[in-house]
């Protein structure tokens, strides 16, 4: 029925668009607009709250109430400019190495020179 309204007012959006708000509005017991006392009440991030409505409301509020925000997902790290942490941004990889990394001795000095030129650029 969505899809029909916005259609009759020359509106094209994706089905899937409509499926994802629907599964947003309901993940709790009941259903919530979308809404600033809806879905957007339910975040956690100052962030994200300030993007719907009532930005100043939510900066005031949270500077009263001594907020911060993590900047934990999407949105947040969008809104800054920063790497996304999904994928190949996610941070906190860690590798284990087993064994030395340059076995002889001319290379480790050549990986040492490699490492002093990155550190200075």
């Amino acid at each position: 029925e969505i899809s029909d309204v916005l259609k009759s007012q020359g509106l094209d959006i994706d089905i899937r668009h409509l499926k994802l708000a629907a599964d947003a509005m309901t993940n709790t017991a009941g259903v919530k607009g979308v809404t600033r006392m809806g879905i957007i009440a339910q975040k956690s991030s100052i962030l994200a709250r300030a993007t719907f409505e009532t930005p100043v409301r939510q900066f005031v509020n949270a500077s009263i109430k001594g907020s911060g925000d993590k900047l934990s997902s999407v949105i947040e790290n969008i809104i800054l400019n920063q790497p996304v942490p999904i994928g190949t941004g996610l941070p906190g990889l860690l590798v284990k190495v087993v064994g030395p990394l340059v076995k002889k001795e001319e290379d480790k000095k050549e990986a040492k020179t490699k490492v002093v030129e990155e550190v200075n650029k």
